[in-house]
């Protein structure tokens, strides 16, 4: 699930605060990328776990309509198909999903009003009614409200954005791609595998988990030797002008560039520009680009 391009951002940020920290040793720097690596596949399944809340929430309201004391008709008959969803039935049941919340303790409990939230935003939508009101229901319609709901709703919710932030640090930039994680893992849901419908596992392979660690490692031990050859590469510049976390960016660019050859060339270049366009300065893409191909 944590893919590289997750595990490059992830690097560089416990790096920053490597070198701005005090005390710290490579072991404690892997110890705390692969604990921030586990709180993402935390957040994927609290994102999951967040469509079973909605769900429950929906339940209680029709209950809360029901026990009125002067019912209407549609509160005595309600249109439960939004709680009878197909695809919110299985992911309950399911075993590794179940397995993992009892053992990390995830609840949205502390947070009523982002899921209340949401439902609210839910019902007004077109997308919902006409769900509610289609002329038949059936297993694709269910999982696809739930794509629609995490890509239309929770994704551009800023009250939700910050609930998240709220909740712990290292979730702070992981959202929109841990989103798009939970809409890959609803479009592979298969009706026939019940309650064992496998879930995206933290790594696609072990080969992943040890790019990251040999990254990290490869930056703390050659740091000084990359820096030189960035200011060799930058003669009109004096290291102390140039953005630190354009240093930062390209010291890893530059052991991904040296420790794993067989990653093309293009391929790290790029997902390092595309690394300080959203963490350095607005010209940091062009300066960094600029520096990194001279270097190659």
């Amino acid at each position: 699930m944590i893919n590289r391009v997750l595990l490059r951002i992830k690097i560089v940020q416990i790096l920053y605060s490597f070198y701005k920290g005090d005390g710290k040793s490579l072991p404690l720097a892997e110890k705390e990328l692969f604990h921030s690596i586990e709180r993402t596949y935390d957040l994927y399944f609290h994102l999951l776990q967040l469509s079973i809340e909605i769900t429950q929430y929906a339940e209680s309201r029709i209950e809360t309509k029901r026990n009125k004391l002067r019912p209407t008709e549609e509160d005595l008959n309600p249109n439960t198909r939004f709680i009878d969803n197909k695809f919110i039935k299985q992911l309950s049941e399911n075993i590794q999903f179940n397995d993992y919340l009892a053992k990390q303790k995830l609840s949205w409990v502390n947070h009523p009003d982002i899921v209340k939230g949401i439902y609210d935003e839910l019902i007004a939508t077109d997308f919902y009614s006409v769900y509610m009101n289609a002329p038949t229901a059936d297993y694709a319609a269910d999982k696809d409200i739930w794509r629609k709901i995490y890509k239309k709703l929770v994704l551009q919710s800023e009250e939700f954005d910050s609930s998240i932030e709220d909740q712990s640090i290292y979730w702070v930039d992981d959202l929109e791609m841990v989103i798009s994680f939970v809409i890959k893992t609803i479009k592979r849901f298969e009706e026939e595998k019940a309650q064992d419908q496998p879930l995206l596992p933290m790594f696609k392979d072990e080969e992943d988990a040890e790019f990251a660690r040999k990254l990290l490692r490869g930056v703390l031990t050659n740091g000084e030797k990359y820096r030189q050859m960035i200011d060799e590469n930058t003669k009109n510049w004096e290291l102390d002008r140039i953005a630190y976390m354009d240093i930062l960016i390209m010291e890893v660019a530059l052991t991904e560039l040296l420790d794993f050859p067989t990653i093309p060339v293009n391929v790290t270049l790029n997902e390092y520009i595309e690394i300080a366009k959203n963490y350095s300065t607005e010209k940091s893409g062009t300066f960094i680009n600029g520096v990194l191909d001279n270097i190659v």
